[in-house]
C-alpha cells in the first residue's frame, strides 16, 4: 500500500476548551490535489495550519512519508518546512512592499539566487497570474481579486513540492476563479507538486480535485473522489450540499451537477421500460503556448458553450450540466438522434463564428481550440457515468480554430 505523503492519526485541537479537531485521522498523497471542505467555522483552516507547523496538535500525530514530525530533528524539520509554501486566507500580503517586492520576498529569503535570476522568476509569475499593471503598486491600491492573485503568485515562485491554499479563489468572479482554479491544476501538473486546498467553491473546485476531504463536527465525515462524495447518500452530505450549492452552475448557467442528477433520476422513474433518451457530450481541448491567454480563452468559450447549450437545447427540453472541467453533458428526452444530429450541426455553426473565432481574435500566438461532441442513446438502465462513457467513443470535432483558420 502507498505510503501517505501527509498522515494525520488522532489529532486533536481544542481552543478554550472547545474542541475544534477530534481525533481526526487522514491521509494526503503525493502529486494529488486534495481539497478540504465543510461550513465556516469547522476548523479547516485549524487543520491546515497543523500541516505547515504554525500550530501543534494537543493530541495525536502527524507523519511526513512515515515520519512523526515532532520527532524530526532540527535538520529534518527544517527541510520539510521548506519544501512548503502557503497561501494564506487573507493573503498576508506586506503593504510597505510592491507586488513585486511581495512575490520576490520567498526567493530572496530561502534561495540564493542572483537577482537576475529572481527577477526572471517573479516576472513570469506576475504575467502569468495577470499582474503587469500591478507589478509597482503596493498592496492597499489593489482591489480584494488582485490581492489574492499577487498572493498566489508568491506561494508558487519557489516552485514548493507542497501547496496548501486557502480558499484561494475568495472575491474572484466566476471566470477569474476557474482561470484561478486551472492555474493550479495545471502548474500541479507541470511542476509535480502535491495541492492542499481548503475552497468553497462548488462544483467549480471539484472538478480538478483528486480527493476530497468533507470536514463536520471536528472529524473527517467524508474521504473520497468526486463521484463518490455525488453518489453517496448520506443526511449529512445531502445538508451540507444544500448549504452551499444553488440550482446553477455560476460560471456556465447550467443546472448544477447535483441538480442534474435529481433530474435525470426522476426523468428515469418516469420513463416506461423500453423507451430511449439521446445524450449529448460537448467536450473542449486547447493547445495553447501562453498559460494565461490559454486560461482566459479557455474559461471564456467553457461560458460560452454552456450558454449556447442553454439557448439552443433548453427550448427543446433539454436539461445539461458540466460533468468536468471541460465536458458538459446534455440529456434530450424528447429528440430522436437525428433530431439531436441536425440542432448539434446548427448549434456548432454558431458557436464557430461567434465564439471561437471572436475569442481569438486578440491573440498573436499559433493555438488550436476544438470542440467536439459525442451523440448517443440511453435506456432505462443506463446511469450518468455509462451514458457519458458511451457518448466518449462516438465524440467528433463539430468546431475547430486553428492559427487564424476556423472549420467546421
Amino acid at each position: 500500500m502507498e505510503t501517505p505523503l501527509i498522515e494525520f492519526k488522532g489529532i486533536t485541537k481544542r481552543f478554550s476548551g472547545k474542541t475544534v479537531l477530534d481525533r481526526i485521522d487522514l491521509s494526503i498523497y503525493e502529486n494529488q490535489i486534495t481539497t478540504i471542505i465543510g461550513k465556516s467555522g469547522s476548523g479547516k483552516s485549524v487543520l491546515i495550519k497543523h500541516i505547515i507547523g504554525l500550530l501543534s496538535p494537543d493530541e495525536g500525530s502527524i507523519l511526513f512519508r512515515g515520519k512523526p514530525v515532532d520527532k524530526m530533528k532540527k535538520k529534518e524539520w527544517e527541510e520539510y518546512r521548506s519544501r512548503i509554501s502557503y497561501m494564506f486566507q487573507n493573503n498576508a500580503l506586506f503593504d510597505s512592499m510592491t507586488v513585486f517586492e511581495n512575490i520576490a520576498l520567498p526567493l530572496k529569503q530561502t534561495t540564493n539566487l542572483k537577482k537576475k535570476e529572481i527577477e526572471k522568476k517573479v516576472m513570469s509569475r506576475i504575467e502569468q497570474m495577470e499582474l503587469l499593471d500591478a507589478a509597482n503598486k503596493y498592496p492597499a491600491e489593489l482591489s480584494g481579486g488582485m490581492q489574492k492573485r499577487v498572493a498566489m503568485a508568491r506561494a508558487l515562485v519557489t516552485d514548493p513540492a507542497i501547496v496548501l491554499f486557502d480558499e484561494p479563489t475568495t472575491s474572484q468572479d466566476p471566470i477569474r476563479r476557474n482561470i484561478i482554479l486551472s492555474m493550479i491544476a495545471h502548474y500541479r501538473k507541470k511542476f509535480g507538486f502535491t495541492a492542499i486546498l481548503i475552497s468553497h467553491d462548488i462544483p467549480d473546485v471539484f472538478f480538478i480535485s483528486d480527493r476530497i476531504l468533507l470536514l463536520w463536527d471536528g472529524k473527517i465525515a467524508f474521504n473520497g473522489s468526486y463521484e463518490e462524495f455525488y453518489r453517496l447518500k448520506h443526511p449529512m452530505i445531502d445538508e451540507f450540499l444544500l448549504s452551499i450549492e444553488g440550482l446553477k452552475d455560476e460560471l456556465t448557467g447550467l443546472l448544477s451537477k447535483r441538480m442534474f442528477r435529481s433530474r435525470y433520476d426522476i426523468l428515469t422513474d418516469q420513463r416506461n421500460i423500453g423507451n430511449i433518451i439521446t445524450a449529448v457530450l460537448f467536450s473542449i481541448e486547447f493547445k495553447m503556448p501562453d498559460e494565461i491567454n490559454g486560461s482566459l480563452i479557455s474559461t471564456e468559450i467553457l461560458k460560452a458553450l454552456g450558454e449556447y447549450v442553454n439557448t439552443y437545447f433548453g427550448p427543446l427540453g433539454g436539461f445539461s450540466a458540466r460533468h468536468s472541467s471541460r465536458k458538459i453533458l446534455t440529456v434530450l428526452p424528447y429528440l430522436k438522434p437525428e433530431e439531436v444530429e441536425k440542432s448539434v450541426h446548427d448549434f456548432a455553426l454558431e458557436l464557430q463564428q461567434k465564439t471561437l473565432t471572436g475569442s481569438a481574435a486578440d491573440v498573436r500566438e499559433c493555438f488550436e481550440i476544438e470542440v467536439t461532441a459525442g451523440i448517443t442513446e440511453a435506456g432505462p438502465s443506463d446511469d450518468i457515468e455509462n451514458i457519458i462513457e458511451k457518448a466518449e467513443k462516438n465524440k467528433k470535432i463539430i468546431a475547430l480554430y486553428k492559427c487564424g483558420k476556423e472549420d467546421s
